[in-house]
């Protein structure tokens, strides 16, 4: 990501009334291995992950059909 996109990121995310900083850090991890293979990894700081959570927001295990 170039400095000018990564500004507009920024910008975009924090611009809705109640937006913090908090709300434009990183929540993925990209890399390229040597096979030219990209690889999008969440980032386990990330604030909002995907998935499904409980009311207490732990994730649950989607492998179950009664989760």
């Amino acid at each position: 990501m170039t400095d000018q996109s990564a500004n507009d990121r920024r910008d975009q995310l924090t611009r809705a009334p109640k937006a913090t900083e908090a709300d434009a850090a990183p929540r993925i991890d990209v890399t390229t291995t040597e096979a030219g293979d990209t690889r999008i990894d969440i980032r386990e700081d990330a604030a909002v992950r995907p998935g499904r959570v409980d009311e207490n927001g732990d994730e649950l295990d989607e492998s179950r059909d009664d989760a």
